[in-house]
């Protein structure tokens, strides 16, 4: 009786046993929680600075260059000479290069005069700008209007400023060039002879960029010897993608770092250029490209940046300050709609949500679940609902 009694409990630790090892064992998940917060797409892109406000002072003719002192770097202010040519004998006398040189100054004094027209249409469409921004700023405070539509009015104002500020330089650089073309017209007298030199000055102020003919020598018309810009016109350029440059639009703020300091700057975009441009990835896939231009908010904290600077800039193209979002890596297609795998009492529960905005890491949730539920990020594509969950993570 007591050998029967011991193989009944041998049978019955070893149905125990099947029993254990043959219930499913958990699938070990990565899970995080639905928040609440801030939340914000950005475009995201490498990108570096430019100095938009540039001049290249060249020779208006054929000459002989005396070697030139300037370095980058070095400050120069209007009138400062930057260059000496001693015009070469021989095109004193050709009368095909006297023609050349009264075209010249003809093409030059159209381009000032149309200079002088856009800085005229600026400098009236930044009165109105600065109008707009005083009527929305008293509106506001009346509580007429939403604060909003005084953000807008100021980056317009803003955006105006620099637009005038840009035209104002173009229309220096065109007067200047209405100088030169008719000292190059003068050296056509006869009277001038080669050992006299042109005297070659800067046109605005700001600093040596490059310079590109450092040594004497003779040099032919329209060979650029030193380029001039302003550091102050500092910009970023970003050259997104063609298919991200639709969703931007002038005045959507950006945040700049990586750029060796401490911290982040703040610009806004200016423009997006209408030409897009073919570039190889990183993987050597073609893709088309297309720059977007930034000014800086505070120019004033860009003062240790230079021109070529690189960085990374991160475009906002929309953003609300509290809304409910979850990880993107949770999102998965069932049928024509959104779904996620929710963690329910230890096993995937299939939910179906509706997501809104969508960014690389978080996305818009709408409805479907509340905050603080846990969701499996990076769901297995063998993870059926109602399966065993072990969670780790968030």
């Amino acid at each position: 009786m007591k050998k029967k009694l011991v193989w009944i409990g041998i049978g019955v630790d070893v149905l125990a046993l099947v029993a254990v090892g043959s219930r499913p064992k958990p699938l070990p998940v990565d899970v995080a929680a639905v928040t609440r917060g801030p939340f914000q797409l950005t475009v995201d892109e490498d990108g570096e600075t430019r100095i938009r406000e540039r001049y290249t002072v060249s020779a208006p003719f054929a000459g002989t260059l005396a070697r030139i002192a300037l370095r980058p770097g070095d400050p120069v202010e209007p009138g400062t000479v930057v260059a000496r040519l001693a015009p070469l004998p021989s095109p004193l006398l050709d009368p095909r290069a006297r023609q050349i040189a009264e075209q010249r100054l003809a093409s030059a004094k159209d381009a000032h005069s149309q200079s002088q027209a856009a800085v005229a249409r600026a400098e009236a469409s930044l009165e109105l700008a600065r109008q707009t921004t005083d009527r929305d700023r008293a509106l506001v405070g009346a509580n007429a209007v939403p604060p909003q539509g005084l953000e807008r009015a100021q980056t317009e104002q803003r955006m105006q400023e620099g637009e005038l500020a840009s035209l104002r330089f173009a229309e220096k650089v065109a007067a200047h060039a209405v100088e030169e073309a008719q000292l190059a017209l003068a050296s056509f007298s006869g009277r001038t002879s080669a050992g006299q030199q042109l005297v070659l000055t800067s046109p605005v102020h700001g600093a040596v960029l490059h310079v590109l003919r450092e040594d004497g020598g003779v040099v032919a018309a329209g060979q650029a010897l030193v380029e001039i810009g302003d550091p102050a016109s500092l910009e970023v350029v970003v050259p997104v993608l063609s298919q991200d440059a639709v969703e931007l639009r002038p005045g959507m703020p950006a945040t700049l770092d990586h750029f060796g300091g401490a911290g982040v700057l703040h610009a806004h975009l200016r423009r997006v250029e209408p030409a897009a441009f073919t570039r190889l990835s990183a993987l050597g896939v073609e893709e088309q490209r297309v720059n977007a231009l930034l000014d800086f908010d505070d120019p004033a904290a860009a003062r240790g940046l230079g021109d070529g600077y690189a960085l990374e800039a991160h475009i906002v193209t929309w953003s609300a300050p509290d809304v409910a979002q979850l990880p993107t890596s949770a999102l998965f297609r069932e049928g024509q709609g959104w779904a996620v795998f929710a963690v329910q009492d230890g096993r995937a529960a299939l939910r179906a949500v509706t997501v809104g905005h969508r960014g690389p890491l978080e996305a818009e949730l709408r409805s479907g679940l509340s905050v603080s539920t846990q969701v499996i990020v990076h769901p297995a594509p063998t993870l059926k609902a109602g399966a065993l969950v072990a969670a780790s993570g968030g």
